[in-house]
């Protein structure tokens, strides 16, 4: 059997000894690769592209909230991400899901229900936590706002989330190897599709997105 490669992208070195203990249970010496930032963790995909699974804690340094899973999905379309959390509730769970999820583990789930979770994504299949009726307080303009993201193309996901890091659209075509004009092209794309003005307030609507969880 080909040995496991599995991503840990949380900033808390106790929960990652948790993920890892689980994780042993999964595979045989499953090959474990740690990331403690979100560049780290970005970095770790990169030198690992034919990566099993990565388990991508969703308030780290360097990403808030569900910008992160967006990223990693628009860069890395094939790796199955599951999102570790302390927030647990139904509209967290629901947006990691709509926004490409392949799996939810509360951080106070117990080894075997971690264990069970991971297992259900590697055979291929999706694991989220059940939960009762839609909540009741879920703003239909951040539903209607995750309907919009998600006819953003995965380069433009990969902008808007470069954006939120405060990049110019010159240090953004640097790292994605394209032109400036291109970038621009990006950036009207992005506004249209997000109806707003300007990418500031792009930003501020994709961070609509991640104020209703504290990680």
């Amino acid at each position: 059997m080909q040995e496991l490669t599995i991503i840990i992208a949380d900033d808390h070195p106790l929960f990652r000894g948790a993920l890892r203990q689980a994780l042993n249970t999964v595979a045989e010496q499953p090959h474990i690769i740690e990331a403690g930032t979100f560049e780290d963790a970005r970095k770790a995909v990169r030198s690992q592209p034919e990566a099993d699974l990565m388990l991508l804690d969703l308030a780290m340094p360097g990403v808030s909230g569900f910008s992160g899973l967006m990223s990693m999905r628009a860069e890395f379309s094939s790796l199955p991400i599951m999102i570790v959390s302390a927030t647990d509730d139904g509209a967290t769970v629901r947006r990691a899901m709509e926004l490409g999820a392949s799996g939810f583990i509360s951080k106070s789930s117990g080894l075997e229900d971690i264990r069970s979770a991971i297992e259900a994504v590697l055979a291929g299949d999706v694991w989220f936590p059940f939960h009762g009726e839609r909540d009741a307080e879920e703003d239909p303009a951040v539903v209607e706002l995750i309907e919009r993201l998600k006819t953003l193309t995965p380069q433009q996901t990969r902008v808007l989330s470069m954006l939120a890091e405060g990049l110019l659209n010159k240090q953004i075509a640097y790292e994605l190897g394209v032109s400036e004009a291109t970038i621009k092209a990006h950036v009207s794309a992005i506004l249209l599709k997000l109806n707003v003005d300007s990418r500031t307030q792009a930003v501020i609507k994709l961070g609509k997105v991640n104020m209703a969880m504290v990680a």
